[in-house]
């Protein structure tokens, strides 16, 4: 299959985003590959406004079911983060088709809400990665050429350096993470090694939230955790006087839990991708 051949849905699961934003994704795609630009196809509903969200719930919903259930989709890209895409689940996931099992799902932020579902659900193309919004980011060109390469080719030149064959993976934000477990949403991350990354806490709740996280009977199952970027840390009134690794390394002790080091993704255009489950180049 050519790159032309190649049919990219995107759709915004949480908060909307510009039209001038689909352009410039577009225009940037043609730069990228003027022999063979992939057909990237962003649906209206990405531009709806309905207070924080793009679109009712019911319209978010629909707008991911019209992508992700039509074979002529390879792939189907989340066109940002925020808060949105939770309240989506239970109306999306009953109503998918076993066409929507073929394509690929990339995103991360709250985005990982739908890939944990999916995952959850059976779905084994779902993959942890850059957004269009991210065009927005400090060289945010480079996050979308990542994007690109690995939606049209699965090109590995841009997936987080320690991601290697014969082993599964996952990665989330904390937040969101935390936010699954316990829920139907819950993936099964057993023999996983699980990559965390986070932005805009309190340090004092990246310490919660990773004790809620460790504390989960089947989390303490993964093969181990790595720890990405914790970035815009917000001052706590009184200093918590602990790092992000200070944290992840006293609560994967307690639980038993493998710390494998620091992972190369998080909420920058250094964002690396992480496929879901046992990496097949």
């Amino acid at each position: 299959m050519g790159t032309t051949d190649i049919k990219i849905g995107v759709m915004a699961p949480a908060a909307r985003i510009e039209p001038e934003l689909s352009d410039r994704i577009q225009t940037l795609a043609a730069d990228f590959y003027p022999a063979a630009t992939p057909q990237i196809i962003f649906h209206p509903q990405c531009y709806l406004s309905s207070g924080h969200f793009a679109g009712s719930d019911r319209e978010r919903s629909e707008a991911f079911l019209e992508i992700a259930n039509d074979p002529s989709y390879a792939a189907l890209w989340f066109a940002r983060g925020g808060y949105g895409a939770a309240r989506i689940l239970e109306l999306s996931l009953p109503k998918l088709t076993t066409q929507a099992k073929d394509k690929l799902y990339l995103g991360y932020s709250d985005a990982g809400s739908l890939l944990g579902g999916l995952y959850r659900n059976g779905f084994r193309h779902v993959a942890h990665g850059p957004m269009p919004a991210d065009l927005k980011r400090e060289e945010g060109e480079t996050a979308i050429k990542r994007a690109l390469d690995f939606l049209t080719s699965g090109s590995a030149e841009g997936l987080e350096p320690s991601v290697a064959p014969s082993q599964k993976y996952a990665a989330f934000n904390i937040t969101i993470l935390g936010h699954l477990l316990g829920t139907p949403y819950q993936p099964d991350l057993s023999d996983h090694i699980l990559m965390l990354e986070e932005v805009s806490e309190h340090m004092y709740r990246i310490d919660r939230a990773l004790f809620h996280i460790t504390s989960n009977p089947d989390i303490r199952k993964v093969a181990g955790i790595r720890l990405g970027r914790c970035s815009d840390i917000l001052e706590n009134d009184v200093d918590f006087a602990q790092t992000e690794v200070d944290i992840i390394e006293n609560w994967c002790g307690r639980s038993g839990i493998p710390y494998l080091g620091r992972a190369d993704i998080g909420h920058d255009a250094g964002n690396r991708i992480v496929p879901f489950g046992p990496y097949v180049p």
